[in-house]
């Protein structure tokens, strides 16, 4: 990947590659000045594999009662030998396939046919269980460790998930009730989580009722997220739609999400866990996002970035019956920072708040966070905005 950097002017023109803009403002009174540098960063074409497998190669039935789990990891097994002659892929055909957890290699493709379904298992011993992240100390939901996601990658390179909108379903009522009823052990699982990776894309998938997060890439670069369909209940618990955490160059877009929490929520580790990790999220890319979510966001910059968050571009978003259109979320202890972030050509339909800025959110990792590190925001711009029936235009609470 080359980068080149070069100032432009005000007007952005279309180009094959990705462009990040990098928002500097000075906000003396109500006027700024905006200088623009625009970094452009390109992702190579994802190549033809070599080497191809089916599913039913390696014993799948996709009865939707039969376990695939083995099938899975064996199938993937066998591909990862081909990851240095020309890369491999996994062919999922029509069936309705249950499994557990299952790993990815490189150079690889996971390629579901339009009417393949993977059904996550409700088995937890199907689930195992995984350390805390770094930058977060502990689990989302419960102290210690938690469950590995359905589909998990990390230290991978040119991986991609992707299909004719095939779908992966979560099951999540299971997770969702012990959740609200306090039976978790560990934090639930995601349905894709890729770490510590480069060279990733997950595009054309229909994901529903995942048990959390639906899509997580940490630790991450040059990461494309295109074509999602991505539902949950409105009520479900923590069902974020995409959440691009301590990652590099990241494109979400042409994406539709229905959801109980955040549809976008950038993150970047929690209080002194993510200041001590320090990885940012950085040149982030967001376009042609259409979002429902009647008590959550449609993007929302944290809680969690005491990593920081930085260079996000977001435009032509659609936002209906949901909370709020932008939400920056931070705390005492965050330390970290939100800056150079552009929002623009955003319509807003039914609306609590149009924009939104927390600095009390609270909900800390744990009491060892320090009550002098604040969070930085500064250079946020936001125009070509349009709301109806919205309650309040903005909202800012509890800034020190």
């Amino acid at each position: 990947m080359e980068l080149s950097k070069s100032l432009r002017t005000a007007r952005v023109v279309g180009v094959v590659s990705v462009v990040v803009v990098l928002v500097l403002l000075s906000t003396n009174g109500a006027e700024s000045r905006k200088h623009w540098v625009f970094d452009y960063f390109e992702y190579s074409a994802i190549n033809c594999r070599a080497h191809s497998a089916s599913l039913t190669d390696f014993g799948g039935v996709g009865d939707g009662t039969t376990s695939n789990t083995k099938a899975f990891q064996a199938a993937i097994d066998h591909l990862s030998q081909f990851a240095s002659d020309g890369g491999s892929q996994l062919f999922v055909p029509p069936g309705r396939w249950l499994t557990g957890s299952f790993n990815l290699t490189s150079h690889f493709t996971l390629y579901l046919h339009k009417d393949a379904v993977l059904l996550a298992s409700q088995d937890e011993h199907e689930w195992p269980v995984i350390d805390p992240l770094p930058s977060y100390g502990r689990g989302r939901d419960t102290q210690g460790g938690r469950y590995i996601s359905l589909i998990f990658g990390t230290n991978l390179t040119d991986v991609v998930i992707t299909g004719e909108n095939g779908t992966i379903d979560g099951q999540g009522a299971l997770w969702w009730a012990k959740f609200h009823k306090g039976e978790l052990k560990y934090t639930r699982p995601y349905l894709i989580e890729i770490m510590h990776s480069d060279n990733v894309q997950i595009s054309s998938l229909t994901l529903v009722n995942s048990p959390s997060w639906n899509v997580h890439p940490v630790y991450s670069s040059n990461v494309i997220i295109q074509g999602l369909t991505i539902t949950a209940p409105v009520t479900s618990p923590n069902t974020d739609g995409i959440n691009p955490d301590s990652c590099t160059n990241t494109r979400i877009e042409d994406c539709y999400i229905v959801s109980g929490d955040d549809c976008i929520a950038v993150k970047s580790g929690w209080d002194e866990y993510g200041i001590a990790y320090g990885m940012p999220t950085k040149q982030l890319v967001i376009r042609r996002l259409t979002c429902i979510s009647p008590f959550s966001a449609t993007i929302a910059l944290g809680s969690e970035m005491s990593g920081g968050i930085e260079d996000v571009r977001a435009e032509d978003i659609l936002a209906i019956d949901t909370e709020s259109g932008v939400r920056i979320k931070t705390a005492v202890g965050r330390g970290g920072y939100v800056k150079d972030i552009y929002v623009r050509s955003m319509i807003m339909k039914t609306m609590k708040w149009a924009f939104w800025m927390t600095g009390n959110y609270g909900s800390h990792a744990d009491n060892n966070y320090d009550p002098n590190a604040l969070p930085a925001i500064q250079g946020i711009n936001y125009r070509d905005m349009v709301a109806e029936n919205v309650t309040m235009a903005g909202r800012l609470e509890d800034f020190w």
